[in-house]
């Protein structure tokens, strides 16, 4: 049995996720954060499952240097076996600690640039990986030269946040004005670290996105699968629904994946790389060092039996993990997301009530009455999802698009 370092978490799916995948791959784990109420205010009605650690213990972890003196104190006490996070912001900092304790895990060097978005382009650009034509800044006059010699319509970013917070599609340079300015004043990320002020400006790429899951052990990199996925509220790129198998040709799409975790320097661990179909060919998007989000890999278990975030978990703890397809019985599953309409207080969903006896539904879950929604520019304003399996093909996708689309949200109050 292998003991693992949890350092910090997200609070939505993988929240539950990676605990329940530590402890069926037969190990334990010791929780570490800088602020326990950060997760205790998101606890579901049951006890929260970062509880269900063997420790739970408080330090300063955007301290990176102090960090690492005290998880060797730590460490000489528990003896560690691994570390792990599944919180973006942190996937340095783990790759930092595991290098210094001298445990399992990928260079850390290869893990900062895959975490961010501008070491990522100038990296792979430099490999010769196909990708957008792009431009780095760091204020607004650069910005905008930048972004008038590249010809709009363009794609802004920070490249240092998650879940699509202030990516958008920009116009002309009143929007670009717009987006650096909504940048400028968001100086910290949600765990309180300061932001790279640097913003990535690159060419709108067109065509469906999917996402190759990975899994890379000792440089060599196993494809799992690819997911499809459904972007709506444009100019945002808010990811409305994923379904896996992509019901699309993929093989171009697993070799620029392959090729950009090569190029990163990622020689071990889980991966979900986002790749464009363009016209031209295959382009990449981002390489995430981590098991995929929004419920992915719950999809890729339903339909292969393989479990990403248990194979995560091993990986840490210096395992091979067992990469071989099982015949579940379902062809596809697929996930669809509530979208708010607007910000405001939520009255009610209606259709909630049906989805427990809804064919084909194997999950679900629905913001209660009461719930304030935020507006619908990142993948943070879910109000729930619907999730979906299909036993002979691939109509999963459009079966959860419908379920969804026979709810409807009220607000508690009239928008100004």
């Amino acid at each position: 049995m292998g003991h693992l370092l949890m350092i910090e978490s997200w609070v939505g799916a993988m929240s539950s996720l990676l605990p329940r995948a530590v402890n069926e791959s037969g190990h334990r784990f010791t929780f570490l954060t800088r602020d326990l109420h950060h997760y205790l205010r998101a606890a579901p009605s049951h006890p929260h499952p970062l509880l269900a650690a063997d420790n739970v213990l408080t330090a300063e972890t955007n301290d990176v240097p102090a960090l690492l003196d005290h998880v060797e104190q730590l460490h000489a006490v528990l003896r560690f076996d691994g570390v792990i996070s599944s919180c973006d912001y942190y996937l340095p900092t783990v790759a930092r600690v595991a290098a210094h304790l001298g445990l399992p895990g990928p260079d850390p060097l290869a893990v900062e640039r895959a975490c961010r978005k501008d070491l990522t382009r100038t990296a792979l650009r430099e490999a010769g990986v196909p990708g957008p034509r792009f431009a780095l800044a760091d204020d607004w006059p650069a910005l905008a030269k930048a972004a008038a010699e590249l010809g709009y319509p363009l794609v802004v970013k920070p490249v240092d946040l998650c879940a699509g917070m202030h990516v958008r599609k920009v116009a002309g340079e009143s929007q670009l004005r717009e987006a650096f300015a909504a940048m400028e004043a968001f100086p910290v990320n949600a765990r309180n670290q300061p932001r790279v002020r640097t913003v990535l400006v690159e060419e709108l790429l067109t065509g469906p996105e999917v996402s190759v899951e990975t899994v890379t052990v000792d440089g060599t990199t196993h494809v799992v699968g690819v997911t499809d996925k459904s972007i709506a509220g444009d100019p945002w790129f808010v990811e409305s629904g994923h379904m896996f198998p992509a019901d699309l040709p993929t093989a171009e799409a697993e070799a620029v994946a392959i090729a950009a975790i090569e190029a990163l320097g990622l020689d071990r661990g889980v991966a979900h790389t986002e790749v464009k179909l363009t016209p031209d060919g295959p382009k990449l998007v981002e390489v995430n060092p981590r098991p995929a989000g929004n419920q992915i890999t719950e999809l890729v278990r339903r339909v292969t039996g393989i479990d990403l975030p248990a194979a995560y978990a091993q990986l840490a703890v210096g395992e091979r993990p067992e990469l071989r397809p099982a015949d579940t019985g379902v062809r596809s599953a697929a996930i669809s997301f509530v979208l708010p309409q607007r910000s405001g207080l939520v009255a009610a969903v209606h259709g909630a009530d049906t989805l427990a006896t809804a064919p084909g539904v194997v999950d679900w879950a629905i913001k209660q009455p009461g719930h304030r929604a935020g507006d619908p520019t990142s993948n943070n304003s879910y109000l729930g999802h619907v999730v979906v399996t299909d036993p002979t093909g691939l109509g999963a996708r459009a079966r959860a698009e419908q379920v969804v689309s026979g709810l409807s949200v009220d607000y508690a109050e009239v928008p100004a």
